[in-house]
Parts: C-alpha cells; sequence; structure tokens
C-alpha cells in the first residue's frame, strides 16, 4: 500500500464496538467489493468495501470476515479469508497477503484462505440465532449493479431461512460516523495532500489553460505524496461550467475574467477529503465576482459556526438557506417583497442554491449517516454553501471538511488558502 498502515489497536476497537451491540449467538459476515470489469479483459481499480476495511484494515480482493463473539470456541470468534496466492499469482499480480501479514494488519489471530470461507461457515452457524449482513444501504446509492455482499446475502438467506437475519448497516452507520483519533489523522492528510495540489493550480492558473490541464496538476500532486488518487470525479468548471452541479467533462480552455470552481479532493489510507474552492482565471477578481465570493465566504462562516452537536441535519440545512435568502437580498437577486410573495413550496433561494450544506465524510466521500440523528462530537461534515447565477455564468462554491466540537469546531482545511485576498496574493507571485 502506498499509505502508512493503521495501528492494530484501530481495528480491534472497532470490532469491539461492534460486538457490543449484537443480540447473543449473532454472527456477522462481511465480504470484500469486486473487481469490476470494464471492456474486454479490463477491470476498474480495486476499491475495498467499507465495512470490512472498518472492521479489519484488509485491503485486497476476496477477502471475507466472520466475527461470532459468543463461539463456543474462542478460535472460532473472528476469523478473516484472504486469497491463497501462488507463483503465478505472484508473477502476475504481485504480492498478496500471507496470512501472517493478514494478522499483523487486522489483528485476527485466525487467518484461512478464502475458498475455505463457505465449509467454516457452515460449521458455525447453526450455533448461532442470528445473522448480520450489510450492503451497500445509503439514501443516495442508486446503483443497479449487484455487489458482494449482496450475492453472499442471497445465498445465505436461500441456505439458512431460519436463522433470523439481520441489518448490519444500520449499525455500523452509527459507528462509523463518530471518528477515532486514527482515522481523523488519516483525513487530515488527505486534506493536507489536497491543499499541497491546490496551491500547485494556484500557480498554474492562467487564461488559456484547459480544464483537463489542471485536473492533471492536481492528480501529479497528489501521485506524488501517496495519495490513491482523486477520492471522487473531479469537478473542474470554469465560468457557466460551474453552474453545472456535477460537471465532470473537464474539457474546456479556462476563459480571462471566468471564474474557476475547483470541487476536488485526496484519498489517502481509503479516507477522503473534499475539498472546493473558486478562483479568478486571471488572477485577479472583478467587483461583481468579490461580491458573489464574499456572500459564500459570510454563508460558509455562519454553517460552519452553527454545526454543533445536538442540532439535526434538517433544521441546520434550514437554518443556513435562511440566512443565505438574505445574502441573496443582498446581492440583487430578489427583493425581501418578492419573499413576501413567493410559493413556499418553491422558495426563490432555490434558484441559486439548490443543494445541501453538509454531508459526513470518512470512507466514503458521501458517507454512512442518518439525517434524524443530532450531529455529535467527533463527527466529520463538510460545510459547501453556493451560490449559481445561471445568467451571468458565475458559479461560486467554498467548502471545508470540520470535525464537530462543543464550540469552535476544528477546520481541516484551515491551512487551504480561502480569503480572497491570500487567493490573490499566490496568483499573483
Amino acid at each position: 500500500m502506498r499509505y502508512t498502515p493503521f495501528s492494530v489497536e484501530l481495528f480491534k476497537k472497532n470490532r469491539a464496538k461492534l460486538y457490543a451491540q449484537l443480540p447473543p449467538k449473532s454472527i456477522v459476515v462481511v465480504s470484500s467489493n469486486d473487481i469490476m470489469p470494464t471492456n474486454a479483459d479490463g477491470t476498474m481499480g480495486f476499491r475495498q468495501n467499507s465495512d470490512l476495511f472498518y472492521l479489519s484494515g484488509l485491503d485486497q480482493e476476496e477477502t471475507f470476515l466472520i466475527l461470532y463473539p459468543d463461539a463456543p470456541e474462542a478460535q472460532w470468534r473472528e476469523i478473516a479469508f484472504v486469497r491463497e496466492t501462488s507463483e503465478l499469482i505472484e508473477i502476475w499480480e504481485g504480492h498478496k497477503y500471507t496470512k501472517e501479514e493478514a494478522t499483523q494488519t487486522s489483528g485476527i489471530k485466525n487467518i484461512q484462505w478464502s475458498s475455505n470461507f463457505e465449509q467454516l461457515l457452515k460449521t458455525l452457524v447453526y450455533s448461532a440465532n442470528h445473522i448480520y449482513l450489510t450492503d451497500n444501504e445509503h439514501l443516495r446509492n442508486a446503483s443497479v449493479v449487484q455487489t458482494q455482499n449482496a450475492r453472499l446475502g442471497i445465498n445465505i438467506r436461500n441456505t439458512y431461512p431460519n436463522h433470523a437475519i439481520g441489518r448490519l448497516a444500520p449499525i455500523l452507520s452509527d459507528l462509523r460516523m463518530l471518528k477515532e483519533p486514527e482515522e481523523l489523522q488519516a483525513l487530515q492528510v488527505a486534506c493536507d495532500i489536497t491543499d499541497k495540489g491546490f496551491r500547485r493550480v494556484l500557480n498554474f492558473t492562467k487564461p488559456g489553460v484547459t480544464e483537463y490541464e489542471i485536473e492533471a496538476e492536481f492528480i501529479h500532486e497528489f501521485t506524488r505524496n501517496r495519495s490513491e488518487g482523486f477520492a471522487y470525479t473531479p469537478i473542474i468548471a470554469s465560468g457557466a461550467n460551474a453552474c453545472v452541479l456535477h460537471y465532470i467533462d473537464n474539457a474546456l480552455p479556462c476563459r480571462d475574467g471566468d471564474m474557476l470552481l475547483l470541487d476536488v479532493g485526496a484519498s489517502y489510507a481509503n479516507y477522503n477529503a473534499d475539498m472546493t474552492r473558486t478562483i479568478p482565471v486571471n488572477g485577479r477578481f472583478s467587483p461583481r465576482q468579490k461580491h458573489v465570493y464574499q456572500a459564500v465566504h459570510s454563508v460558509l462562516n455562519y454553517a460552519t459556526e452553527i454545526m454543533q452537536p445536538g442540532v439535526f441535519w434538517v433544521d441546520y440545512q434550514k437554518e443556513v438557506e435562511r440566512f443565505m435568502e438574505g445574502q441573496l437580498i443582498d446581492l440583487g437577486l430578489f427583493s425581501r417583497a418578492d419573499v413576501e410573495k413567493q410559493n413556499p413550496a418553491n422558495p426563490l433561494f432555490k434558484k441559486y442554491f439548490m443543494h445541501g450544506v453538509a454531508h459526513h465524510l470518512g470512507l466514503d466521500v458521501h458517507d454512512v449517516w442518518d439525517k434524524y440523528k443530532p450531529f455529535q462530537e467527533g463527527m466529520v461534515l463538510t460545510c459547501e454553501p453556493g451560490i449559481y447565477i445561471q445568467e451571468e455564468g458565475l458559479g461560486i462554491r467554498l467548502e471545508n471538511n470540520l470535525v464537530i466540537q462543543s464550540g469552535t469546531n476544528i477546520n481541516l482545511m484551515k491551512n487551504i488558502p480561502l480569503d480572497w485576498e491570500e487567493i490573490e496574493d499566490l496568483m499573483n507571485q
């Protein structure tokens, strides 16, 4: 792996937290993600299943976990299954975990080859009452591709129909939302690498460069700093492209006088940064650009202050929208009188600010969450207000990553340039 390994104690602690939430005689079964095909014999890059990584740190395909804290024999309480390697695999694909290395990474003493998984599960399952399974349960998940965990769940339900099947996702979501110190360290490294990429781009950007050249500057800096790459498909959106929330073509030249929206983050040790900055292509804000930028910055500051323990996401979003409405009035986009006459089901601010202001962040960029539970200390969320004025071809979004604390939140991106004066100074050195 490119990244510095986590301590084995992190994964031991994560499993212990899970065990405390399980009913007696429960077995937990989790598999790695698939290596996804493209065309012919091509494949996508491997990305580990977040739940499996959270519980074991094992970062390899064809990996399984059986966790059975009440197993009658201690040796069967934690089992990890990894792919058996060979001289041929070593030549074609490179090194795979040895059993000793899998133990060193995960803290699980009983390491088996993946070929033994089904037989060992059959041996253990009949002394258990509950089988807990996981899949890609997420409010925003819209994938039609069946995961390996989904296939495993179908097989287990068919093979053991008399067992009570439990959903692991709600339990792990609650646990994963609260970050351990080592997780926060990994997130900080991801943010620091993102900072280096952004500063490189500040020096590089000028009229005439293309969006894809800027994307290349980011990935160069990310890779040379041991990042696995982009945490998500980057948005490099100049001019009116910034008004397309998920613009990912990154294909056009950056024109003199336009703003450039950069929604980019580095991934490090499977943890992800999520930054947005918006900069003037020519290094100088016009008066109008500066006015809109300062409005977004004001909303960012306000939203950062009120993201506090005990606040519910739904109430938080509404309060940020209320504050944003005042900024939009100040920008002359509509008046207070217009607001008084608006349709409450379709408020005027939605034309210029139409997305959520925060999401959880961690092993996934849109990390697991429960919008109906209040913020707590130790959660990590983005804070990302934006104003998009299509008729002016102007879109500005600013985004930081925050660790919620009582009082003042920890800004993991505090070192990444944000004030318009600093942006201009760095672009004109």
